[in-house]
């Protein structure tokens, strides 16, 4: 499309308050690469473009997330992982769920005290709430997770034979690791073969393998 086309587009997606529109200055930076190579017209080499995509991708951004597709100087099939926000913050249930526990058993032992702090007049009782229970739920939970679970990673891709959404971990649980910065596994539906890499945030298919 044509330079006002794709401000009309922007616009319009503005007005109905579509989220994709309100990029940062790297991601602008990507689409303004992208659209300067599809006019022939590049304005940064091969190389910074590869980097840009890749730093974009480690913070997480949806404009450089593919789906399955071939490349023709390597000739494999690939697709792009993402991080699964909603499982990463599941992680923290097991030990939210001790840590308010815990909260109950002290207000317990205290004779109540913690329950009658909660019932004290407003503002009071929003203040302890909200700038002391709740931030001590938080920080207790989330110990508790970084000691049984470090340096998690939840990263998700569609399965580049079927398209099928497939979820991988890697971290250390309890000190038994999930094998470093690749894991291997199968397609939930169609069983192929994939090789998931947190570093390039890529899967694609083991040598001799056919998507």
């Amino acid at each position: 499309m044509s330079n006002e086309e794709f401000d009309n587009l922007k616009e319009e997606l503005m007005w109905e308050g579509s989220s994709v529109v309100m990029l940062s200055s790297a991601e602008q930076k990507f689409l303004e690469a992208s659209m300067a190579y599809v006019a022939g017209k590049p304005i940064m080499s091969d190389e910074e473009y590869d980097k840009l995509k890749q730093k974009l991708k480690m913070e997480g951004s949806e404009i450089v997330v593919e789906g399955p597709r071939c490349s023709l100087r390597s000739r494999k099939v690939y697709s792009d992982l993402s991080v699964d926000y909603l499982k990463m913050l599941l992680l923290n249930v097991p030990a939210t769920v001790v840590a308010l526990g815990l909260f109950f058993f002290l207000d317990d032992i205290t004779g109540f005290e913690i329950t009658y702090l909660l019932e004290l007049p407003e503002p009071f009782s929003f203040i302890f709430t909200w700038f002391a229970a709740v931030p001590l739920i938080v920080y207790l939970s989330q110990s508790l997770t970084k000691l049984i679970v470090r340096e998690s990673l939840i990263l998700k891709g569609p399965c580049p034979n079927c398209g099928t959404e497939n979820v991988s971990f890697f971290g250390t649980i309890l000190s038994i690791s999930s094998g470093g910065t690749t894991n291997t596994i199968n397609c939930s539906n169609c069983g192929t073969t994939m090789v998931y890499d947190s570093n390039t945030r890529l899967i694609t298919l083991p040598e001799g393998s056919e998507a």
